[in-house]
């Protein structure tokens, strides 16, 4: 599926790719500090994973931002939206446990590599700035769900009932973002 977006007179594709994905990383900053607070009661042993992704996501927006700055643009009117959703989505699957936190993040990342995958595609030739930024911070992001895939184990009970809510909500925030 390719992306479409309703773009400025003077926004081009890889300003609003940079704009949607900044405001992204800030819905994931906030689900992963909900999830980290709530997990000193539920799930304690994904604390230290659980700040190490909250900083490789709070590294990823400032990428993104200084590229937004970069080019003169202001970040995405979803932005907000992102920051809400993501502590909703963080509180809820905090307060379920590991299982619930890792779930999230195999099913968020699935549909963010996949658009990262996409975005780099399409921009490739057109945009190197933007290309470059989304291939500093694919790594990462496909590491997040590598290892929430090792913490679910064989239990897969949770991704069955937060897989298709988690995906389609990211993809409708996505599709939202894109048109904004």
């Amino acid at each position: 599926m390719m992306l479409a977006a309703r773009l400025d007179q003077d926004e081009s594709l890889g300003d609003r790719v940079i704009k949607v994905d900044h405001a992204g990383e800030h819905g994931a900053i906030c689900i992963y500090r909900a999830q980290h607070w709530l997990a000193r009661w539920t799930a304690p042993a994904m604390r230290t994973e659980l700040d190490e992704f909250l900083e490789h996501e709070r590294g990823h927006r400032a990428l993104f931002g200084a590229e937004l700055e970069r080019r003169g643009r202001r970040r995405c009117r979803s932005y907000h939206l992102c920051g809400i959703g993501g502590f909703v989505l963080g509180t809820l699957t905090g307060l379920a446990g590991a299982g619930a936190i890792a779930a999230t993040t195999v099913a968020i990342e699935r549909v963010v590599l996949r658009h990262m995958h996409q975005q780099i595609a399409m921009l490739d030739g057109r945009d190197a700035a933007a290309v470059a930024t989304l291939r500093a911070i694919v790594a990462e992001e496909q590491e997040h769900h590598d290892r929430s895939v090792d913490q679910l184990g064989k239990s897969r009970a949770w991704s069955a009932v937060i897989a298709p809510i988690v995906s389609a909500s990211t993809e409708a925030v996505i599709w939202l973002g894109m048109r904004l």
